[in-house]
């Protein structure tokens, strides 16, 4: 019969006397069997019918009920309504709602008063009337004391207080209730009640704040404004207590503190999405009506010099990742900077910020990539043109060196970290990108005649040594970031051949390693192998024994072992050196190439120098390699002829070829002074040297690569020797195409040929030259022309 009378039911219950009368017949019907109440309203909402009478069903059946935590049937019920997840439902709501405050019929009578009447009833009976004891100021002595911004909210109420709060929100936001004058004054009343220092103490104190910003016509009188000041003045007071002691990390400070910032810079749409997203609904608040809360914030309250100077104070967020959402003080230091409020009242940030680094975790948080690169801008432009010397300070090289202190490699590595994984790749993503925006901003900073100093050299080293080591272990969000960095600055790190090598490593081969790895093979020191080096022409088992047992090594374990692998590779150019040893150290050189190429490579290059150069002592530089690439090409002419060894300087040479490309862009922009001096007083007009410094630059680059090209087929070619041991090469090539019939020894032997060192080295070096003709074809253009 219920199913039947709601089907049929009027989708607005109130509006006609046919619906009065339906909605009465199914209230009796239900006081006859209450059990069957719930349901019947259940069918209510799901038909979108006759929405009087799912609240008078409430009103009857509930009146008595509440839930644990004290919030009743009622505000749940019409809270679902209005904040479900159903848009038909809640419009049908608000229709409902909107419609019963047009009627002009006696109000007393319509279940929509009755259900006001019930939730006024509910909020006044958890108002606090006594005055709390807790916070007594001088100033307000002479108040009455009946004033209730006094008055504490029971803790047994809050969690009934924000439940309320949120329904008065999503009833006058969403279905568009005018409050009256006595409900005003008595949301105000709990609004600027001061509840007990709890989680749910701190997520009140939000949703009063936020509705006081949605709504701000609930605030009248000037006796009101006086109300709400005092709360403010009161949270900006109590916040730190409250977060020391509910324990919440993202407490209403820091969303005070937003919400100021956001004021000072005309920021509404911002604080609208604030107030929506803390409130948890969407409602439409119009942007003129927050100018007097502005005015009272930004004049009275938090005035912009008060809101740097805080901010600084606020402490940091310890552990700070993804898993801690709300709004957090790095939200507020991200606006600021982004205003440029510190370098207008010259608050210096630099320590907060360094303090908010080391104390990250993953997940990675996302506000952290764009505080830096914000930071970073704050360095490097003045806040205006007028005051140059309006920035912020950089992170010295000292702090970030600390970051990374205490790791030298090796497997124990993580037990001696003071900070996390998470810490050193943000600092080396400030180092890298600062470095990049530095050169980027050159010439500006040239004009305005300001200095900044990049980073030292030795910083470098000391960062960059880790950027493999760890960059496996990037977290989300970071990973493309930091690519990005180094593959436009140090596109030597990040060869694609080096990464596929890398990823065989990490996969079920290092299972098994671990598994055949014996004590016998751990206890090898690199001493040892340095004396199985040193009797290697006569006895190359022990030194083989050692090197098998090293390849069961993981990549960090590895580097100690490094120094004494390279500089005895001018051991293995001579004769009688089993091919096996020369693979072996050609395999353990390309591991350790995963986690510290640039110390290898020079390593690498110095020991493969020609035996005059060794005894000379002459030492080649990172530096040196950069500007100079084709060092690596002079090293001792056997190398020329060991394919394993061959194979290492061709990978070091495609290396420092792309280096030396990156340091000359940066050297160009690094001294982009030269450009801005010359061009007052010269003739071709100001392009000119830019487009010289530029062409030149290009010219060597491409000089330099042409030249390794035409080295490199010159190793190609055969040496005088070569040519007279094959001397009939067309014989080979007519017996390789297939001169049936039995084979002469000599023959065979020339055939055996085809497998020489000369003919692997040629196969080697095509498959570089051909890398670097997709690479740049104009080599190929160059290389035909010379």
């Amino acid at each position: 019969v219920c199913r039947g009378l709601i089907k049929n039911g009027e989708r607005q219950d109130e509006e006609s006397v046919g619906g009065r009368r339906r909605t009465e017949a199914l209230r009796h019907l239900c006081k006859m069997n209450p059990s069957q109440a719930l349901r019947v309203r259940g069918m209510v909402v799901e038909e979108c019918h006759l929405p009087g009478l799912g609240v008078a069903l409430t009103l009857d059946h509930t009146k008595n009920e509440a839930s644990d935590d004290g919030v009743s049937d009622l505000v749940c019920f019409v809270s679902g309504l209005l904040l479900g997840t159903n848009a038909k439902v809640r419009t049908w709501f608000g229709t409902f709602i909107r419609n019963g405050q047009q009627r002009k019929r006696d109000n007393i009578s319509s279940v929509l008063w009755q259900m006001r009447r019930q939730l006024l009833l509910e909020l006044m009976g958890i108002l606090p009337t006594v005055r709390s004891t807790h916070i007594v100021e001088e100033a307000d002595v002479d108040t009455e004391p009946n004033v209730s911004v006094y008055s504490g909210l029971k803790e047994e109420h809050v969690v009934k207080a924000s439940a309320l709060l949120r329904l008065y929100c999503a009833l006058m936001g969403i279905a568009g209730l005018k409050p009256t004058d006595e409900e005003a004054e008595q949301l105000l009343q709990l609004m600027t009640s001061r509840p007990p220092a709890t989680p749910a103490g701190v997520r009140f104190v939000s949703l009063s704040f936020c509705m006081l910003l949605a709504f701000s016509t609930l605030v009248s009188t000037p006796e009101q404004e006086q109300l709400m000041v005092m709360w403010l003045s009161w949270m900006i007071k109590e916040e730190a207590y409250f977060e020391s002691i509910s324990g919440v990390s993202a407490s209403f400070g820091e969303m005070l503190l937003l919400v100021a910032m956001y004021f000072h810079s005309n920021q509404l749409s911002a604080i609208i999405d604030l107030v929506c997203s803390t409130l948890g609904m969407k409602i439409v608040i119009k942007p003129s009506s927050l100018s007097r809360m502005k005015t009272i914030f930004t004049q009275e309250i938090f005035t912009e010099q008060v809101v740097t100077a805080h901010a600084v104070r606020v402490p940091v967020t310890g552990n700070l990742s993804a898993n801690i959402t709300g709004f957090l003080p790095i939200h507020c230091i991200y606006q600021l900077l982004k205003s440029r409020s510190f370098t207008k009242h010259k608050v210096s940030i630099k320590d907060w910020i360094y303090r908010q680094l080391c104390e990250t975790t993953t997940p990675l948080h996302p506000q952290l990539l764009p505080l830096i690169d914000v930071y970073i801008n704050s360095i490097l432009t003045p806040a205006s043109k007028s005051n140059p010397e309006a920035t912020n300070q950089p992170v010295t090289e000292q702090e970030i060196l600390n970051v990374f202190q205490g790791l030298s490699g090796g497997e124990n590595t993580r037990l001696t970290q003071r900070y996390s994984i998470t810490t050193q790749l943000l600092v080396l993503y400030y180092v890298l990108s600062y470095e990049e925006a530095l050169l980027a901003n050159t010439k500006i900073l040239v004009r305005l005649q300001i200095c900044l100093k990049s980073n030292s050299e030795s910083l470098r080293k000391a960062v960059l040594f880790r950027v493999d080591v760890y960059f496996l272990n990037t977290p989300k969000g970071l990973h493309s970031a930091l690519l990005r960095l180094l593959a436009t600055n140090y596109p030597h790190l990040c060869i694609v051949e080096d990464w596929i090598c890398e990823e065989q490593i990490t996969g079920t081969d290092a299972l098994l390693r671990r598994m055949l790895l014996t004590n016998v093979a751990k206890n090898h020191s690199p001493k040892q192998l340095q004396e199985a080096f040193s009797v290697l022409p006569g006895n190359h088992t022990q030194l083989m024994q050692i090197l098998e047992h090293l390849t069961l090594l993981s990549a960090g374990e590895l580097i100690p072992y490094a120094e004494v692998l390279t500089s005895n590779m001018n051991r293995l150019l001579n004769a009688g050196v089993p091919r096996r040893i020369l693979q072996t150290v050609n395999k353990l050189w390309m591991v350790l190439n995963t986690v510290m190429p640039r110390r290898l490579w020079v390593m690498t290059v110095n020991a493969l120098q020609p035996s005059v150069k060794i005894v000379r002592q002459q030492k080649y530089t990172q530096n040196d390699l950069m500007i100079d690439p084709l060092i690596v090409l002079r090293c001792d002419q056997r190398v020329h002829r060991s394919p394993p060894l061959m194979d290492i300087t061709l990978h070091m040479l495609n290396g420092y070829l792309l280096a030396s490309k990156a340091y000359l862009n940066s050297h160009l922009k690094e001294t982009a002074e030269q450009d801005i001096r010359p061009s007052q007083n010269n003739a071709m007009g100001p392009e000119a040297p830019e487009v010289t410094r530029e062409e030149l630059k290009n010219a060597l680059l491409a000089a330099q690569d042409s030249a390794a090209v035409q080295i490199l087929l010159e190793i190609c070619l055969p040496t005088e020797e070569e040519k007279a041991q094959s001397s009939n090469t067309h014989s080979l090539l007519k017996s390789v195409h297939g001169t049936t019939g039995p084979k002469s020894p000599e023959l065979e032997e020339e055939e055996d040929s085809l497998l020489c060192n000369l003919r692997e080295v040629q196969c080697l070096i095509c498959c570089l030259l051909h890398q670097m003709y997709i690479a740049d074809p104009n080599i190929v253009k160059l290389v035909h022309f010379q």
